[in-house]
């Protein structure tokens, strides 16, 4: 699956990955390939994308390496996931 993450300076990340978790308003939860289309806003959180991850080098002192993948800590953002692409809009 395809995720591109947009912010009002920059494009951080756009490749394929394995799958993401987000802060939702109503929790954190997790997209896998094949999810159904959602549109959500994103609360101030950690957006944790997992799979092989390579990063700009101009961009990856904003990330934050974890267990299988890398985070990102975001204010806020939207959302949307349709046909196995996400594009994350954050602040």
């Amino acid at each position: 699956m395809y995720l591109e993450i947009v912010t009002p300076e920059a494009t951080l990340f756009s490749g394929e990955v394995d799958s993401v978790a987000v802060p939702g308003v109503n929790g954190e939860f997790e997209m896998l390939k094949d999810h159904a289309p959602i549109v959500s806003i994103l609360k101030e959180g950690q957006v944790k994308i997992f799979g092989s991850i390579q990063l700009e080098e101009e961009v990856e002192e904003k990330f934050t390496k974890i267990d299988k993948g890398v985070s990102l800590v975001i204010n806020s953002g939207t959302l949307e996931m349709k046909e196995n692409k996400i594009i994350v809009l954050a602040d």
